[in-house]
Parts: C-alpha cells; sequence; structure tokens
C-alpha cells in the first residue's frame, strides 16, 4: 500500500468539501474523475474512506485518520518548502486565497495574476462564492472578506475602507414616490443581496442628528451575485444598498443616484482574515503586502485623496 503527497492533497479537499461536487469544483476536474479517483485510492488502502449520507460526506474512522494526519503531513511539507526557501528569500509553496464573487473577479484576481508572475515558484488557488468567511474552517492563507463578521480566532486587518449606499437609477426615482426618511422604503421596490449569510431583508442606517434606524423591506428581487443586483437597479427595477467600491464608477456617471445621502448605512470595510504571525507563511505575508499595495488608494476613494 502507498500513498503519495498527491493522494493526502486530495483527500485533503474532499474531507473539507460537503459533497462529491463541490470537491469536484475546487480541484476543477468533474465529479465522475473525484468518484473515480477515490475508489481507486480506497481500494490501495484496503478500507472505505468516506460514507456518502443524507446530509453529505461523512469520514469513517479511517477517514478522519487519513485526513488528520496527512493534513499534519502537508503542513510539514509546506514548512519544510518555507525553510528552505528562507536561505533563498524565495517565495514559493501554495498559496490559498478565498474572496467575494464581485470583488474578488475585479480586484484580488488581478493581484494574484501579478503576484504568480513576480513569484513563478509559487502555485495559488482563487476561491470565489457569496460567503469566504465560510472557509474559515480550512486551510486558506487569506480570506478576503466585506461585512459584518463572525467570532473568529484569525487575526483581521484592514485592507481598504468601503461604505455601503442606498441607490438606485434616475429613472426609477423619477417614476416612484419621493423618499425623504428610511421608513419610505416600505412603499418602494427593494433589490435585495444575499451574502454573508446576513438578513438581507433589515436594512439598517444611522443620521448625524436623528440616530439609528431599521427597516425591515420586502425584496421584490435578489441575488447572491452583486452585478446582477447592480444591473437591475441600472435597469431601473428598483433600489439596493451596494458597496461603493460596486456602485462608485455608476454615481460618478449618473447612471445610479444616492439616495438618503444623510442616512448612512453600515461601514463595510475590504478587510484580510490571517492566521496568527507564528503560524503564517512567508507566501501569506507577501500576498497581503501585494493587496495592501495595490488597495491603499482604492479608486472609488480618489475623489476623495
Amino acid at each position: 500500500m502507498t500513498i503519495s503527497t498527491d493522494d493526502l492533497g486530495f483527500f485533503h479537499v474532499i474531507a473539507g468539501a460537503p459533497s462529491l461536487a463541490e470537491a469536484a469544483r475546487r480541484l476543477n476536474v468533474t465529479p465522475p474523475a473525484v468518484t473515480q479517483r477515490l475508489r481507486a485510492l480506497e481500494a490501495r488502502v484496503g478500507v472505505k474512506l468516506i460514507e456518502r449520507t443524507s446530509r453529505g460526506l461523512s469520514l469513517t474512522d479511517e477517514g478522519e485518520l487519513v485526513a488528520s494526519e496527512g493534513a499534519l503531513i502537508i503542513g510539514a511539507i509546506d514548512d519544510l518548502s518555507e525553510r528552505l526557501a528562507s536561505r533563498t528569500s524565495q517565495v514559493r509553496g501554495h498559496l490559498r486565497v478565498a474572496a467575494p464573487y464581485g470583488f474578488g473577479r475585479r480586484y484580488v484576481a488581478p493581484i494574484v495574476q501579478e503576484f504568480s508572475k513576480k513569484h513563478p515558484a509559487v502555485s495559488a488557488t482563487l476561491e470565489l462564492s457569496d460567503s469566504p468567511i465560510r472557509q474559515m474552517t480550512e486551510s486558506w492563507d487569506i480570506i478576503v472578506h466585506i461585512g459584518s463578521l463572525p467570532e473568529s480566532d484569525r487575526l483581521v486587518t484592514t485592507l481598504a475602507p468601503n461604505q455601503r449606499i442606498l441607490c438606485a437609477s434616475p429613472t426609477y426615482l423619477e417614476h416612484h414616490p419621493p423618499i425623504l426618511k428610511p421608513d419610505d422604503l416600505a412603499a418602494h421596490r427593494c433589490l435585495a443581496l444575499r451574502e454573508n449569510n446576513e438578513d438581507v431583508t433589515l436594512w439598517r442606517f444611522v443620521h448625524p442628528k436623528q440616530g439609528n434606524a431599521t427597516v425591515r423591506v420586502k425584496p421584490c428581487m435578489s441575488s447572491n451575485d452583486g452585478e446582477i443586483v447592480r444591473d437591475w437597479a441600472l435597469a431601473g427595477l428598483g433600489l439596493m444598498v451596494r458597496s461603493e467600491w460596486d456602485v462608485a464608477d455608476d454615481l460618478a456617471g449618473g447612471r445610479l443616484q444616492a439616495v438618503l445621502p444623510r442616512w448612512s448605512s453600515p461601514q463595510a470595510d475590504v478587510v484580510a482574515l490571517l492566521h496568527t504571525r507564528q503560524g503564517r507563511s512567508g507566501r501569506t505575508n507577501a500576498f497581503l503586502q501585494a493587496l495592501r499595495e495595490s488597495l491603499s488608494s482604492p479608486f472609488w476613494r480618489q475623489e476623495e485623496l
């Protein structure tokens, strides 16, 4: 019986995925390919490693052993690579980054691209989702996040300021009743973005003199993709609360208009979630620096600088 480091890496992904289909997506292969490779691995070791249940995947006792011991071996190999790289001042190893769909596609992906060019000895995985904080239990080096944070033992560092803005197209505002206070939103078409497991129907605002206001809206349309929600707003289908990084251009170009500008939505800075400094690799520190340099003067705030 022989188990390679490739086998351990493969099984590590399966052990951290809710289903074989999701494991296949993370491995960039087809589900049948994952099933076939898993069966071949189980045949080689002579025991069953995974049980499929109505709730998803469940590790057998032997699977738990392979997953836990495999993680230690993979960690030891990565640590050895780091220690060798430190003697040559070369950044190397496998970088794992998780980020939100829209922001990750527009900003994080180009940073990963440039980082890969600068450090050819580094391989990289960028995982985009509507809730990257769900990846906190997995072995991601950096999780880029926007919005409220759950309790976590990870360190949090701010990468860029970001405000959420209530806005709509001029066409929508022209053909609907005026909005003078948050309570008026109850009579309007509202567009909701489902992300980070937040309550998307509860919109919160604060006024410098009038204090806090909370409105329970009834979304006429919702999606877990911010680009889709923005397109709906641009088409005049309703109001939305969206991050300024996503709507700054449209606001400046007059395609969207801020509503209730004196009533602010909660701050939603762009942050990075990290392991403790002692457990952080050189490639993680290097990529964190790349993120900070790229986002230190975000374009959505450049007019204010």
